[in-house]
């Protein structure tokens, strides 16, 4: 599986309405939305109150990563305001499963994240519970970082261990993606890449998205 989704983060938000409309042309699957609270994350963007134009100008999924602490109290509301997926830290929680549940009893597919300096071993007993997991292949809260190679072998050890249970468990992977390592992202066994400044800073953002997607 070949998915791209836009970081909505990297997008002109003088002319919200008009990117919005670029992903809905492109060959992009989801929308990204990544909502830092200044706390959790030394950054902050965007919460409750631009959904309502993600949602009313993008007819692509809104896939939400909640870089934020205290995620519990606000997963309910994002699910509500139109999120197709909703994800949020491992290390944000003392017990990621009570969380897991608040998002799957509004009917909205889960997803667990971890930034890099966290075992990646630790998500292998949530990989059952989860629609997918999501590892930062860069420190969660600025757009443009370069991506962290160490993360090549993170996606190859989940990917083995999502296939030796059977699982349809997606990997989806943020940070430093671009043109340039797609191919090999996918090849290491991710499903989704979260692209920003690769795909709204580009000269034809809908041909970068559709380069991601065709790579061998």
């Amino acid at each position: 599986m070949k998915l791209i989704a836009p970081s909505v983060l990297s997008a002109d938000f003088g002319h919200l309405a008009d990117d919005l409309e670029m992903i809905n042309r492109s060959e992009a699957d989801w929308l990204h939305i990544d909502v830092m609270d200044g706390t959790f994350v030394p950054n902050i963007s965007f919460g409750f109150p631009l959904m309502v134009p993600f949602r009313k100008y993008c007819s692509k999924p809104l896939d939400v990563h909640l870089m934020i602490v205290h995620p519990e109290k606000y997963v309910e509301r994002f699910c509500d305001a139109g999120a197709w997926s909703v994800g949020f830290h491992l290390e944000a929680v003392d017990d990621p499963i009570p969380v897991l549940n608040l998002i799957k009893a509004k009917g909205v597919r889960t997803c667990l994240t971890i930034n890099p300096d966290i075992d990646v071993k630790r998500l292998v007993p949530y990989l059952d519970k989860v629609d997918m997991v999501l590892l930062m292949s860069v420190f969660a809260g600025f757009g443009g970082q370069k991506f962290i190679p160490e993360t090549m072998d993170k996606i190859r050890f989940i990917r083995s261990e999502i296939d030796k249970r059977g699982l349809n468990t997606l990997i989806e992977i943020d940070g430093g993606v671009n043109t340039g390592n797609a191919a090999e992202l996918f090849a290491a066994g991710a499903d989704v890449l979260v692209a920003g400044s690769a795909v709204f800073g580009a000269k034809d953002p809908e041909e970068a998205i559709r380069t991601m997607k065709k790579v061998q």
